[in-house]
């Protein structure tokens, strides 16, 4: 079942034009998500129509907001934000890392059969990770508290570069709580189409060391 209709009424209310073929990408990893699901249990959202906006339109939210040539996403899970984002900006270089065995599987095999040639996924875990250069934008999504994500990807990211930290809600509290030396420069407010309750980036950078 197509769900590509429902894809567009959500990016028309996120104010993105993709082509045709964006589209039709977009649902084709809708359709290996929701098959791959019934034997793997990548996500607890069993329904397409509700991965339609839960997952991919959730990822979509942020496209507007990142940076840079280059992007490491990290705890991609089943390639969230990851995938829908590499689709929707093919002239960004995607990074899509994780730990888990069996989502790393999925994604690569949603790489192959969706022809993303600017994704590499790399099973890993975060503080193990070693890259060649910096990221541009570090997104991460449903990860960790930034008092124990922060400093995990810390090594990971370009100089001038940011983290977007996708939360269900503010995270004050989280803020509150992280490690010192970062500076929250925006808070990113997302309304998803279909998609209730709040929801935001918080774009964070290191902090400038002044010298004497």
């Amino acid at each position: 079942m197509s769900h590509v209709t429902a894809i567009r009424s959500g990016l028309d209310g996120l104010g993105l034009g993709l082509s045709d073929s964006q589209l039709a990408l977009l649902d084709a990893f809708v359709g290996l998500l929701a098959k791959w699901n019934k034997a793997y249990n990548l996500t607890a959202v069993r329904d397409p129509a509700q991965m339609v906006s839960l997952h991919i339109l959730d990822s979509l939210a942020i496209a507007p907001h990142i940076a840079g040539a280059s992007l490491l996403d990290v705890g991609t899970g089943p390639g969230l934000p990851g995938i829908p984002l590499a689709i929707a900006q093919p002239e960004r270089q995607f990074t899509l890392l994780d730990s888990n065995v069996k989502k790393t599987r999925f994604v690569q095999q949603a790489v192959l059969e969706l022809g993303l040639p600017n994704v590499e996924v790399v099973h890993a875990r975060v503080e193990e990770f070693k890259a060649l250069q910096g990221f541009d934008t570090v997104t991460a999504r449903a990860f960790a508290p930034l008092a124990r994500m922060l400093p995990q990807i810390e090594a990971h990211i370009a100089q001038n570069g940011c983290v977007l930290a996708m939360k269900s809600q503010r995270a004050d509290q989280e803020l509150e709580q992280a490690p010192a030396g970062w500076c929250l420069t925006e808070t990113i407010e997302l309304d998803v189409p279909g998609v209730e309750g709040t929801r935001c980036a918080l774009r964070l950078v290191k902090a400038a060391v002044e010298t004497a």
